[in-house]
């Protein structure tokens, strides 16, 4: 099976599974895990912030430094296209006391400055806490956004009290198909996540990476949300692998993601924007009208190759560690045959 659904699904890699086997584990509710320690700074320092807390997965990262950017009555601004909204938050920020307020998101993944401007120029006491953004922008196709944006965005919420949160699930992939070091693309965000789970294949865990005593605040957030964890070195020391070995290779997915889309582009019955395939992940509409989003999807499934609705009539494949330049040969046939075999049924 060519598994192009997720980049989440990855086997470790015989590093991590050595990394596991040899961890010293200790409890980290208590600060006591040796391995997790070590990641923790690791991850702090490729960020060039002060502190970082391993999380269960990026969905609790991302809601413990919201919790711990507002204080109750306080509003949070989010991209209305953001994993945040529409995969993650489910009522638990409101239960909290918190309002998440939408913005549009455009195509490339930014919110129109003028209507962050505008939010905070209607805002009441206690105003707005956070504003969070999405680095690369998963729902518009994995689309990195410019890192002047993101500068500017910082200086304008900051000069009205508030603080940045990234959303950089995939931040490394954003960082190598920038050629900008991930220090840079986030030196002026307030807080930061990424996942070990993703491009940088480990097989779990999520990273919160700010400040000393904000990641102190989201130490108490994470306990909270039940995410504390006993021996959880062996979760850390693969992730220790993963920034080690496997942030440089994610050239070759965003290759295998270019060959891939640019040979779907070509396949009469599928329709790509090439404009928006700039890290590992394509999305795509099929075209011919008698095919709908499951029917491909079962189709391609029944043939061996995994792919994802994607919300909006759309469909994703994500490359990923484990995926070879021959998969996506036969992933392309794949495709190719089940809108033949179709066509002439």
């Amino acid at each position: 099976m060519i598994e192009l659904r997720s980049d989440t699904f990855t086997l470790p890699t015989a590093e991590m599974l050595a990394a596991i086997a040899c961890a010293s584990l200790g409890d980290d509710g208590y600060r006591e895990d040796p391995t997790v320690i070590r990641l923790e700074k690791m991850a702090a320092a490729r960020l060039g912030k002060e502190a970082a807390c391993l999380m269960p997965s990026g969905t609790m990262a991302n809601l413990a430094c919201v919790l711990a950017h507002c204080p109750p009555g306080s509003t949070a601004l989010v991209g209305d296209q953001s994993d945040f909204l529409i995969y993650e938050d489910k009522g638990l920020a409101g239960g909290a006391g918190i309002t998440i307020q939408p913005l549009a998101t455009q195509p490339d993944g930014t919110l129109p400055l003028s209507s962050i401007e505008e939010q905070f120029s209607k805002a009441k006491a206690p105003g707005i806490a956070v504003l969070c953004i999405e680095n690369p922008h998963s729902l518009c196709g994995g689309v990195v956004l410019p890192n002047e944006y993101i500068h500017t965005v910082a200086r304008f919420v900051h000069s009205r009290g508030a603080r940045l949160h990234l959303d950089g699930a995939r931040l490394f992939n954003a960082a190598v198909k920038s050629g900008i070091s991930p220090a840079e693309i986030v030196r002026d965000s307030d807080s930061i996540q990424f996942c070990m789970s993703k491009g940088l294949a480990a097989p779990v865990g999520s990273m919160a990476v700010g400040g000393a005593e904000f990641i102190e605040k989201v130490r108490v957030k994470r306990e909270m949300l039940g995410g504390n964890m006993r021996q959880a070195g062996v979760i850390a020391a693969p992730g220790i692998v993963a920034l080690e070995q496997m942030v440089e290779r994610l050239e070759e997915d965003h290759s295998n993601a270019r060959r891939l889309a640019e040979g779907m582009a070509r396949i009469p019955g599928l329709e790509v924007d090439l404009g928006t395939v700039q890290t590992n992940t394509v999305v795509f509409r099929v075209t011919d009208p008698r095919f709908g989003c499951r029917r491909f999807i079962e189709a391609a499934r029944w043939r061996g190759l995994n792919v994802m609705d994607f919300q909006r009539g759309r469909l994703r494949a994500v490359t990923h560690y484990g995926i070879t330049a021959q998969d996506i040969t036969e992933a392309l046939r794949i495709m190719e045959q089940v809108l033949e075999e179709d066509f002439d049924a």
